[in-house]
């Protein structure tokens, strides 16, 4: 096999060995309707992609089953090199899950949200000197070390997305998934909360994100995935710009405002 035939198998989902996430031939549905057909999907180490599509495209749904909480009608998910809905090694995943940013009815302070990232490693009990070293340094990393004594619904939507990101730093995850993350986050939070991203994609981390502003994805990502039920592109995001995917995606004539635009 030629390299560049190897190349080409691993985009189409071949379970390629050291894949963070690969996804061949998926198909999901509710009540016999697909939702998601035919997805193929593979995201190495250390990529920024950003998943966007029309409401109802199936973007939460495969969102879904690349972690493993749904199961393919058809096809396969691997996470890690392991089937998605068999992978139990929780603490390499920080989930994110959208509308996380509202507030919740949590009597607990950030410091112990942050706390429950470490439960992977030593279980719902005594956190040793190292452990809380490792939730104060998560802390440190987002900027949230000055509220670690706040109850996580005295913050904005923004700070609470940072809280989600530490508990998920604190368990030492190689993977972020954000499903939506911005929602309800206002604009000067948002900004630094993709400063934020950027900085942890910097450091090794993984991140896949189903986001709405698709200024924010052009921005930031550097990869894209447009998705209504299949996808209509998948590769770099300077690409899907001058692509006409969006609006095949979207069924309308959806463009990208530019600065001449105005």
């Amino acid at each position: 096999m030629t390299e560049d035939t190897d190349v080409t198998a691993t985009t189409a989902g071949t379970d390629r060995e050291g894949a963070v996430i690969d996804l061949a031939g998926v198909t999901f549905g509710y009540a016999s309707t697909p939702v998601v057909e035919d997805v193929s999907l593979t995201v190495d180490p250390g990529e920024y992609l950003a998943i966007v599509g029309p409401n109802g495209s199936g973007k939460s749904t495969l969102m879904g089953l690349i972690v493993g909480l749904l199961d393919p009608d058809s096809g396969t998910a691997h996470l890690f090199g392991e089937r998605a809905d068999r992978f139990d090694d929780g603490e390499r995943i920080g989930y994110v899950a959208q509308g996380a940013s509202a507030a919740k009815e949590m009597p607990i302070t950030v410091r112990e949200v942050v706390k429950m990232g470490r439960f992977p490693h030593v279980g719902i009990g005594r956190l040793s000197s190292d452990d809380w070293a490792i939730v104060d340094d998560a802390l440190a990393t987002v900027g949230m070390s000055a509220f670690a004594d706040r109850r996580i619904t005295q913050l904005s939507g923004g700070q609470r997305q940072r809280a989600f990101i530490a508990r998920a730093l604190a368990g030492e995850a190689d993977l972020l998934v954000l499903d939506e993350p911005t929602v309800g986050v206002d604009a000067e939070s948002v900004d630094a909360f993709y400063d934020l991203l950027a900085a942890l994609n910097a450091r090794g981390i993984t991140v896949l994100l189903i986001e709405h502003d698709l200024g924010a994805v052009v921005e930031h990502a550097d990869r894209v995935v447009c998705l209504n039920r299949e996808v209509y592109f998948d590769g770099p995001t300077d690409e899907f710009v001058d692509s006409d995917a969006l609006a095949r995606a979207f069924g309308t004539e959806a463009r990208f405002l530019t600065a001449v635009d105005g």
